[in-house]
C-alpha cells in the first residue's frame, strides 16, 4: 500500500480526515484534490493545469490523494495500489458539513487550497441533497468492477466501525 486513493460517496463523508490519518499511520505524503484544484477566492484551476498537477503527483512512489473529481479519475486509477471507498448516509454527510462551516468559519481548513475560507453556500448543500443516491450507486458499480483486479485492492468501507477499524488494524 504505497499509491492509495481515498474517495467517497459525498462532500462530508470524512475522506480528507480519514487520508490525514492513514497518511500519519502508513508515513505516507498525503495530497488533497480540493487544495489543487481551488485557488484563492474560490477560483478553479483550469482542467488541463489540474490534470497536470494530479500527472506529476501520480509519478511518484508513494501517495495518498483524497478526493473524487471524476473528470481527473482517469489518471489516478491507473497508478494506485489501493483504493479506500467510504461510505456514509446522507444525514451524517450533511451534519458533517454543516458542523465543518460552523467550526471554521471565515477560515481556511488545511486541507484546502490557501485564501478558500469556509462559508455557507447553498448550492453546495444542495449539489449534496440532490446528487447523493446517483453518486452512491455510480461509484458502488465502479468500485465492486475493481474488486477482481489485481493489481489494486479495493476497499469499500460503509459505516463508521469499517472506517474507525480499517486505520486501527493497519
Amino acid at each position: 500500500m504505497k499509491r492509495v486513493l481515498v474517495m467517497g460517496v459525498s462532500p462530508g463523508v470524512g475522506k480528507s480526515t480519514f487520508a490525514k490519518k492513514l497518511g500519519k499511520k502508513l508515513d505516507l505524503e498525503v495530497h488533497h484534490l480540493d487544495s489543487l484544484y481551488w485557488q484563492p477566492g474560490w477560483t478553479e484551476r483550469d482542467n488541463d493545469s489540474f490534470r497536470e498537477l494530479q500527472e506529476h503527483i501520480v509519478k511518484k512512489d508513494s501517495w495518498i490523494i483524497d478526493g473524487n473529481y471524476s473528470n481527473s479519475y482517469d489518471i489516478r486509477v491507473k497508478r494506485a495500489d489501493t483504493i479506500i471507498y467510504l461510505e456514509l448516509p446522507l444525514i451524517v454527510c450533511v451534519y458533517r458539513v454543516i458542523k465543518r462551516r460552523i467550526v471554521y468559519a471565515r477560515k481556511t481548513r488545511e486541507d484546502m487550497a490557501k485564501g478558500c475560507p469556509e462559508k455557507v453556500d447553498w448550492s453546495f448543500f444542495t449539489f449534496i441533497l440532490t446528487t447523493y443516491r446517483e453518486r452512491q450507486k455510480k461509484m458502488r458499480n465502479r468500485f465492486k468492477k475493481l474488486k477482481n483486479d489485481e493489481d489494486c485492492k479495493v476497499f469499500m468501507l460503509m459505516n463508521r466501525k469499517d472506517i474507525e477499524n480499517y486505520i486501527q488494524n493497519l
